[in-house]
């Protein structure tokens, strides 16, 4: 495997658990009427590689289901990411 590659999906992995654990974090605090994960935040690591992983745990885990932001962003910003990872393969 090429160490770009490697590193890639490295960098993808962590930011997916990341992702999920934050998530989860924020729906735990949601639950307990404790302080939370800003709605920013939560975008920002989608936007760096997190929509997948936050995507479907917010559909198995019931969180923001009912937020337009993130059941139509998350879909967008992996559509967005999907097509940006086969324009960068295609220039290589």
């Amino acid at each position: 495997m090429e160490p770009i590659l490697k590193a890639a999906l490295i960098y993808w992995a962590v930011v997916s658990v990341g992702s999920v654990l934050i998530t989860v974090l924020d729906k735990t605090a949601a639950k307990r009427h404790m302080w939370r994960i800003s709605e920013g935040t939560l975008l920002l690591l989608a936007a760096l590689g997190g929509a997948p992983a936050m995507l479907i745990t917010m559909l198995l885990i019931r969180h923001k289901t009912h937020h337009l932001k993130f059941m139509l962003g998350l879909p967008l910003i992996i559509l967005l990411q999907v097509v940006a990872v086969i324009w960068i393969v295609r220039a290589l």
